[in-house]
């Protein structure tokens, strides 16, 4: 089997170069012949189907990069199979993508959306992103590298850590879990909790917004915002150093730091829909807060960035859900349960890295790569 991986590369440190990057390694170790790409660079893809002759081009995106994952392997007479996550609404390229013999995605909640949104699902498998275990692991609370996370972060022995990963905090469900923590504050042990965000304009203006509401709270003493520029390599320690990983978030195909949370033995809290119902197990790897409310829309402004000449306003026979809030109250009651029982932390924690090992490690996807290309297109 050859196969080349389109995805960006080489891989920055965000989710979908990640996700592409753990199965390019994981085909690797399984003795594949494969190669990586950058999705967007047309002349070196061109250049790989020319002289590699892969039997297939497995790219990873969203349905926005059809063309990029899509109609040019096809261009050349290469079989694309696209590994695809999702943003709430597939607004183009239905035609296209029900043409393919085999789509991937990442969760059963992103191949519901594409079924909603007009894609064949009996050309659809679900593939998880892979999880590197030997990096993501269990760190002993006294370890060099934990303490001086804790401590370049201002949080004392004493103080448990809550942590929240993302491009920016509020869309993984950060304001929520605020509220959830003024409420139970005053019972609570003594606490601090980080969002690590990516530094960017947008996030930037996000910021402002949640930590206003921190002060409105009155806990934004106990708020810090991470800004800082991070790699793949120094994710594990920061995870590692927190005591609770919350993430119960407005929007998820998939939940990687959740995941990475529980390779790293940490308990997580989510939100009971999307793709954590695959990764999360509620009350034995983490606790899932029941959805209190979804955002639905009637219509929806697109560009040119989803394949329309200027902008295309598509209106919706049926509201669709375009974001989802977690319970607070669930939030709190599942973080006060876990903040007062450090052993059921703990034992949370085994049960999620035993899981994470089990069905998420990059070298099982890999295989369960294989797998599906062989069964579905008879590609050995």
């Amino acid at each position: 089997m050859k196969v080349l991986v389109l995805y960006d590369y080489s891989p920055s440190p965000g989710g979908l170069a990640t996700q592409g990057d753990l199965l390019y390694r994981g085909l690797l170790e399984m003795g594949v012949d494969a190669h990586a790409v950058h999705y967007e660079s047309a002349q070196e893809k061109e250049w790989y189907y020319r002289w590699f002759e892969p039997d297939v081009v497995v790219g990873v995106g969203y349905w926005g990069h059809t063309p990029q994952l899509v109609l040019h392997p096809q261009r050349y007479g290469v079989q694309p199979v696209p590994w695809l996550v999702a943003d709430g609404y597939i607004a183009n390229y239905q035609e296209v993508l029900n043409t393919l013999p085999l789509i991937l995605v990442t969760s059963n909640w992103v191949k519901e959306m594409y079924v909603r949104d007009g894609i064949n699902g009996d050309n659809i498998e679900v593939l998880p992103v892979g999880c590197n275990t030997d990096t993501f692991m269990p760190y002993p609370p006294d370890d060099p590298k934990i303490l001086a996370v804790r401590e370049a972060l201002g949080i004392t022995p004493n103080q448990l850590m809550i942590l929240t990963v993302g491009g920016d905090a509020a869309s993984k469900g950060a304001q929520e879990v605020m509220q959830a923590l003024a409420i139970i504050d005053t019972q609570a042990p003594d606490w601090k909790y980080v969002c690590k965000v990516w530094p960017q304009p947008r996030t930037d203006v996000q910021n402002l917004a949640d930590m206003q509401m921190a002060i409105a709270l009155g806990i934004d003493k106990s708020i810090t915002y991470a800004t800082n520029t991070i790699s793949r390599d120094f994710m594990p320690y920061l995870i590692g150093a927190c005591d609770i990983y919350a993430a119960p978030s407005r929007l998820e195909g998939f939940g990687m730091p959740q995941v990475e949370a529980g390779a790293c033995g940490k308990p997580v809290i989510g939100i009971k829909a999307m793709g954590m119902l695959d990764t999360l197990v509620h009350g034995e790897t983490a606790f899932l807060a029941n959805v209190a409310q979804r955002i639905v829309v009637n219509e929806v402004i697109l560009g040119d960035e989803s394949g329309f000449d200027g902008l295309n306003k598509v209106s919706f026979d049926v509201p669709r859900t375009v974001d989802y809030r977690a319970s607070v109250q669930d939030i709190g009651k599942y973080l006060m349960t876990l903040m007062t029982d450090p052993e059921l932390r703990k034992k949370m924690g085994i049960a999620a890295r035993a899981r994470v090992v089990e069905q998420f490690d990059y070298r099982v996807v890999a295989k369960k790569f294989v797998q599906i290309m062989n069964d579905k297109l008879g590609i050995k």
